[in-house]
């Protein structure tokens, strides 16, 4: 089996920081794209970032410039520091990646529980 856990969520305040961490475990042979993604109350669940496992990074237009997306392939661990935080940044965000199970030959989409950020103004 296959599972990823996000950490680091909670409350902060307009212009503060907070640090997600998303770790994957398992039955691993390889993680393509890891990402994170967030849903707020009555929207649909958006892309926050994404990166490749060659280090290709993209950013939702409105998280550019303030959140960082990291990772290490090794520890198939992957991060999201985000700076400058918005009331609007609050959201459940999600932790995704694809990987790719020993002894099979495709990747699947796996999903984290996903963890609470509530930014107060």
């Amino acid at each position: 089996q296959v599972q990823l856990v996000e950490s680091g969520g909670g409350l902060a305040q307009a212009g503060g920081s907070l640090r997600l961490s998303c770790a994957a475990s398992g039955s691993i042979a390889s993680i393509n794209t890891m990402g994170w993604y967030r849903q707020a109350p009555g929207k649909q669940r958006e892309l926050v970032a994404v990166m490749s496992s060659s280090g290709n990074i993209n950013y939702a237009d409105s998280v550019r410039g303030r959140f960082t997306i990291s990772r290490d392939n090794a520890k198939n661990t992957m991060s999201l520091q985000m700076n400058s935080l918005r009331p609007e940044d609050t959201a459940v965000y999600y932790c995704r990646a694809e990987i790719r199970r020993f002894l099979t030959t495709r990747t699947q989409e796996y999903w984290g529980q996903g963890t609470q950020v509530t930014v107060s103004s």
